[in-house]
């Protein structure tokens, strides 16, 4: 029910997804005759958009996310690495059978990279078709064909291709693997999104290292117009008003225990 129900809230408040809604309930307003709602809903709809789109809203709050987990000094020695999913095509690739990346896809990217740099660690991709009416391939399915081609020998890795959100993730990932005490466990993901992971691991007790990939900010954006292209900027506002969401969901029900965690 969570994650129904998650998906769907999602669907209406995105910021582009909402501004239509508010044009259309406007416009219909206005049809019956109520120019003054008929107002109210165009006028939201545009700064709505004009604040996704023309300024550097997105980035701004993107960067408090981003610099929460900083990266550590490479570790000596590394049991295990868990990639996160969404960075795959996932509609593409099962239509096609490849391996096509999205815009997150700096994670898999950083996961060859870490498992040549570890060639004892074993590799896990938690991450199965997380999207509610779309079909797609899961990203853990589509990991193993670019992480062999790649040249990670496929016993080293762990699929684990259930998991629809990121509490699935922590929940799922723990019971696969069943991570000792003492062992060294990186945790690879986009760095706006590690301050929830990293939290909902912690709450399962899979303790982990953050290294954060994927960054969609300088971190050193400022108040303006027009500092990126309109579909980055776009892209930027909404990833991080949903990772806001989520933050605020998973602390209310529990599955956090701080609405902006990071490290102590």
């Amino acid at each position: 029910m969570f994650f129904f129900l998650s998906k769907v809230f999602w669907f209406f408040v995105q910021p582009l997804n909402l501004a239509i809604f508010l044009l259309l309930a406007g416009l219909v307003a206005g049809f019956f005759g109520s120019r003054r709602l008929f107002k109210t809903g165009a006028f939201l709809a545009g700064l709505i958009l004009v604040l996704s789109v023309w300024t550097s809203f997105g980035a701004m709050i993107m960067t408090p996310l981003e610099e929460r987990d900083q990266r550590p000094a490479a570790p000596q020695h590394v049991d295990g690495i868990v990639v996160l999913g969404g960075g795959m095509e996932g509609a593409i690739n099962l239509a096609r059978g490849g391996y096509e990346l999205s815009t997150a896809g700096d994670r898999f990217v950083e996961t060859a990279i870490l498992a040549r740099r570890y060639p004892d660690a074993r590799v896990v991709v938690s991450g199965g078709a997380g999207e509610l009416i779309l079909e797609g391939e899961g990203d853990a399915v589509t990991a193993q064909r670019l992480l062999t081609a790649l040249g990670v020998a496929p016993e080293r890795l762990v699929l684990e291709s259930e998991s629809r959100n990121t509490y699935e993730n922590a929940v799922f990932t723990r019971k696969l693997v069943t991570p000792k005490p003492g062992e060294t466990w990186l945790l690879v993901t986009s760095a706006f999104h590690m301050p929830r992971s990293k939290a909902l691991f912690d709450k399962v007790g899979f303790e982990t290292v953050p290294w954060p990939v994927d960054y969609r900010t300088s971190g050193r954006e400022g108040v303006g117009f027009f500092t990126d292209n309109p579909v980055d900027s776009l892209q930027t506002t909404t990833m991080a008003i949903k990772e806001w969401i989520g933050l605020f969901v998973y602390w209310v029900t529990g599955k956090i225990d701080r609405l902006y965690p990071g490290p102590a």
